[in-house]
């Protein structure tokens, strides 16, 4: 959020601009945020457990919030933009095994798959 206001401040005509960059790691960190609040519900209904479950859990966290990160050190350290690949790879081995394990689970995932319409 305080990014996001920071930006909008920052295009308004009493701001500075905005380095591209920034643009891009904004874009980055909402929608990934998004996702780890859909991977957090969604981890809970799969069959993954012992290694497997802890791959999926960390490996999303550190890829999702250091992609963006990494595109920020575009400003600072260009080579580092390199890394991004990594982050980018960890991120699709910990939604591959959630996937995985979802359409692996078969109805064992924790508490009830069936839902009732509200009243």
């Amino acid at each position: 959020m305080i990014w996001g206001l920071v930006q909008v401040f920052a295009i308004s005509p009493m701001g500075s601009g905005l380095p591209p960059a920034s643009v891009g790691a904004h874009t980055h960190f909402g929608v990934l945020s998004i996702l780890a609040v859909v991977t957090g519900f969604a981890i809970e209904r799969t069959a993954l457990t012992g290694t497997l479950r802890s791959v999926a859990v960390w490996g999303f966290i550190a890829g999702q919030w250091l992609l963006p990160a990494t595109i920020l050190m575009e400003m600072v350290a260009p080579p580092l933009l390199i890394t991004a690949y990594l982050w980018g790879l960890l991120l699709t081995i910990s939604m591959a095994l959630v996937a995985w394990g979802t359409i692996t689970a078969g109805g064992r995932g924790q508490g009830s798959t069936r839902t009732t319409p509200a009243d």
